[in-house]
């Protein structure tokens, strides 16, 4: 399985970037893909999740009303699209992929890192005040 991030870039605060993520190598027709971000110093925070199959999309608190998550037809890329960016939005953003019936169950936690086994390299964003 492989996951290949873009899109990233410095953008003055109040500012819009889309990200993308490339998923590749997999054969299953249940699965999830997350986006998270990591600050220096800050702990990787879950921003958005996707599930494939029902088209479901979750967030967290940070990122309702600003940040939308959405996949292309084919169904395997993964967008972001970022918007009033605050500097607080700074890091690394990662796409992170769970495969199998799991994603539908109670105990999957789509904004959670523990829920997912693949990830990417990830893309810098960077917010100007």
């Amino acid at each position: 399985v492989q996951l290949v991030e873009s899109g990233g870039g410095l953008v003055q605060a109040g500012g819009s970037l889309k990200l993308s993520c490339t998923v590749s190598g997999f054969d299953s027709d249940d699965y999830a893909v997350g986006w998270f971000r990591q600050a220096p110093g800050k702990e990787r925070e879950g921003v958005a999740c996707i599930r494939f199959t029902d088209g479901n999309t979750f967030y967290a608190n940070s990122a309702k009303g600003r940040f939308t998550i959405s996949t292309d037809n084919a169904g395997n890329s993964v967008h972001l699209q970022l918007n009033s960016l605050k500097s607080e939005d700074k890091g690394s953003y990662v796409c992170e992929a769970s495969f199998g019936a799991h994603v539908f169950g109670d105990r999957f936690r789509p904004i959670s890192a523990i829920s997912y086994a693949f990830w990417g390299q990830g893309t810098q964003v960077a917010v100007s005040s």
